[in-house]
């Protein structure tokens, strides 16, 4: 089941200050942020010391919406005009995969739906009409 649409802001390594600004500007509180710095290590590709304090993850909510926002990876392009993406959180893997396949049709997959250490199953793909999103199965707490 879907449990919600949210939107995800994408900043150019200044992704902590851009909380600070929304969490003062919308009097947002911050539910939770990760660095890419707090990510597992993996030996097989080292984390760029100009990577490790930029923002993997950042959840704001403000009254009853949410935010979420990341910067890109060193060396990633960044383009004014793509820095919005709509992430769709599911609470069902099989699910999440199954919409991913539809979304994908005639479009691009950024990165493929998979396992990763935050989600049983996570994706990127831009559909047909340019939209970006990053379909997410949130973990059971």
């Amino acid at each position: 089941m879907i449990t919600g649409i949210v939107p995800y802001l994408v900043t150019n390594g200044n992704g902590q200050e851009a909380v600070e600004f929304y969490k003062n500007a919308l009097g947002a509180e911050v539910i939770s942020l990760q660095t890419f710095g707090e990510m597992p290590p993996n030996p097989e590709y080292p984390l760029p010391e100009e990577a490790k304090d930029r923002v993997l993850n950042a959840q704001l909510k403000i009254s009853n919406a949410s935010l979420m926002l990341s910067d890109t990876f060193p060396g990633q392009p960044y383009q004014l005009g793509s820095q919005v993406t709509v992430a769709l959180l599911l609470n069902d893997a099989a699910e999440a995969k199954e919409i991913f396949e539809k979304l994908q049709v005639d479009g691009k997959v950024t990165m493929p739906i998979q396992e990763t250490f935050w989600s049983p199953a996570y994706g990127q793909v831009t559909d047909k009409f340019g939209v970006e999103w990053q379909v997410s199965t949130e973990s059971e707490k």
